[in-house]
């Protein structure tokens, strides 16, 4: 049995390894760094589970993931730490701890010891923390991790999972109807660049520098505010800023196949709340923006709209109800068209070294961190009006 006809019908949620009744299914890296499912013809039973669990190219099954857009807001967590902590304005962490202080668990992306990006169970703030921030690579989302959700749901404990629409969808074909003690918080998500790309990245800032990379910020807001999009390497003490992952990411190259054509690019989102950094804010809702983050917030569910208002009880945000029709980022619309150039930048990735892939697919990436770096002396002074 074939689980898909070409790379772009599967997304790697690994719906299918969870659901199979033989363990017959496993996740290979492929030569781009993505994983995909391979199944073990001897243990194979040709029962089909997998294909009708897969949540991606199973047209009946995406609509029928997909929540209906309720309204939209922005938002900004009362606490200047928490919101500079956070990639946009917090509202990940006052919906968290909601569920923390309601003695529930949390799934979300985290960055590794070794700087690999994986979905991790959580049950304090510590551990929360973690899973602030943008991540630009695929996280590995363990068949295990799933598991567990369905054990801690039917233990009856409060859980929250965020992830990208797909990672939700795939959740959602855990249950044959979602539970209520279940949250679920999808991202607006760009696409999900190549993880042997982000791994050699960071080696060519090994070499560089000489030393083991310790950290990594996908967009340093707080060294260059949210505005800008600047990337910054740590090895201990040190901080090496640049653009060059920057340039790449939105060279589109990079992208898995499946996000040229991801069928969760609208307003109707498989969560029950999706969030986003509010890029349009200040013609949404203008006087609202300070540069220091804000989130795009929509309800898309009674459920997700009760969690909002018990933030809103709770006192932790500031918000402001907006148009959706001022708030249509590019990735609720559509998906990035697959770029022309996709196919000869994969076969000269394995003939270059990443200086050569530097200089021949983001040979601007000097000049996109210098705009970047004046744009934020500009804010500074107040003769820059923010806008994305």
């Amino acid at each position: 049995m074939e689980l898909f006809t070409d790379k772009e019908k599967c997304c790697g949620c690994q719906a299918c390894v969870v659901r199979c009744p033989k363990s017959a299914i496993s996740m290979v890296d492929d030569n781009e760094g993505f994983l995909y499912p391979r199944i073990k013809t001897a243990m194979c039973v040709d029962c089909g589970i997998c294909k009708n669990v897969c949540m991606f190219q199973n047209i009946a099954s995406i609509e029928s993931v997909k929540n209906k857009f309720i309204r939209c807001f922005a938002v900004k967590h009362k606490d200047k730490a928490t919101r500079m902590a956070s990639r946009s304005g917090g509202i990940f962490t006052a919906i968290s701890d909601l569920i923390l202080g309601a003695g529930g668990v949390l799934y979300g992306a985290v960055l590794s010891q070794s700087l690999e990006v994986i979905h991790v169970r959580a049950e304090s703030k510590l551990e929360r923390n973690r899973m602030r921030g943008s991540k630009y690579v695929q996280s590995r989302t363990d068949s295990s991790i799933y598991m567990q959700i369905k054990k801690d749901v039917e233990n009856g404990r409060t859980v929250l999972f965020s992830g990208t629409s797909c990672q939700v969808a795939a959740v959602k074909g855990l249950f044959r109807e979602i539970p209520d003690n279940l949250l679920l918080m999808d991202i607006v998500c760009h696409g999900v660049p190549s993880p042997r790309v982000y791994r050699d990245y960071i080696e060519w800032w090994e070499k560089r520098v000489g030393t083991i990379a310790t950290g990594i910020d996908f967009r340093n807001k707080g060294n260059f505010g949210w505005s800008t999009h600047i990337e910054s390497m740590y090895f201990g003490k040190m901080r090496k800023d640049s653009c060059v992952y920057t340039d790449l990411f939105y060279g589109h190259n990079t992208l898995r196949p499946s996000c040229y054509s991801c069928p969760y690019k609208d307003i109707n989102h498989p969560g029950d709340i999706t969030i986003a950094d509010y890029w349009g804010i200040d013609n949404a809702a203008p006087g609202f923006n300070d540069d220091k983050g804000v989130s795009l917030v929509l309800i898309n569910s009674a459920k997700g709209e009760r969690y909002f208002s018990e933030a809103v009880n709770a006192g932790s945000i500031i918000y402001q109800e907006t148009d959706i029709e001022k708030s249509m980022q590019p990735p609720l619309k559509e998906s990035f068209k697959c770029p022309e150039s996709r196919e000869t930048f994969w076969l000269d990735y394995d003939k270059l070294d990443f200086d050569g892939t530097i200089r021949k697919y983001a040979p601007h990436s000097r000049r996109t961190y210098l705009k970047y770096r004046i744009k934020q002396i500009l804010v500074a002074l107040n003769l820059y009006k923010i806008r994305r």
